[in-house]
């Protein structure tokens, strides 16, 4: 073989690497592409899902404020309700202390109202000898009283009159006499006790109205709420 044929074979094989190099690095490369694009897209995918998960989270803490807001407006609507509820009924208490002043000033009317409550403290006390207080300026009203309050509980109960000591020394408060006035004050009535001290019957005029708005408290509230939902 002379050196033609040795170069002609020598170019042959370098042509047959080069060509298989080509082959291998565009292998290469495709493959290259190929995993570039998977990781891109998985890079992608990745941060997709992040994006949506940060919606996601700060959608439920828009939610979560909302309702938070939510429950507090309506917190405090039903406080401003109940409010008004509460300043009503104060209102009604507050004209029904001022109604005992003009019955208090009708003598007739105010001395049977005083038998009865004497009546009634003695059937609750049901003792032979009980102590009475009233306000100063109504012992006037409460001794004419006693003798047919005493006959009425000993025929009801079939039993000896009652003796009943009006207390001289200590007296009920007296009315107040305007809204700016301060400490205790007693609208009218009595009160009655067993001649120890231990039972003690409060008959006044403005316990028996705190009585009676405690047991028809939630009748009131009940008519006003319907009074607020129909308008």
């Amino acid at each position: 073989m002379n050196d033609v044929d040795v170069g002609k074979q020598i170019q042959q094989m370098v042509r047959f690497i080069q060509q298989e190099a080509q082959e291998k690095a565009s292998e290469i490369s495709v493959a290259a592409e190929e995993d570039f694009n998977i990781e891109k897209l998985q890079l992608v995918e990745s941060e997709k899902r992040k994006i949506r998960q940060e919606y996601e989270r700060k959608q439920k803490q828009v939610d979560i404020r909302r309702k938070i807001e939510y429950s507090m407006e309506l917190n405090a609507a039903r406080i401003k309700v109940l409010q008004a509820q509460e300043d009503i009924v104060g209102e009604m208490k507050e004209n029904a202390s001022k109604t005992l002043v003009r019955v208090t000033k009708d003598t007739n009317v105010y001395r049977k109202i005083l038998k009865s409550l004497i009546v009634q403290s003695l059937l609750r006390l049901r003792e032979s000898s009980v102590v009475l207080r009233c306000r100063e300026a109504d012992r006037v009203h409460v001794e004419p009283v006693l003798e047919a309050a005493k006959k009425e509980y000993a025929e009801k109960l079939k039993v000896n009159l009652p003796k009943i000591i009006i207390d001289g020394k200590v007296h009920l408060p007296p009315q107040r006499l305007n809204d700016a006035a301060h400490g205790p004050a007693c609208s009218g009535g009595v009160v009655l006790a067993s001649q120890d001290g231990k039972i003690v019957c409060d008959n006044t005029l403005d316990t028996r109205v705190d009585v009676c708005f405690r047991q028809k408290l939630p009748e009131i509230r009940k008519k006003l709420y319907a009074q607020q939902v129909t308008t």
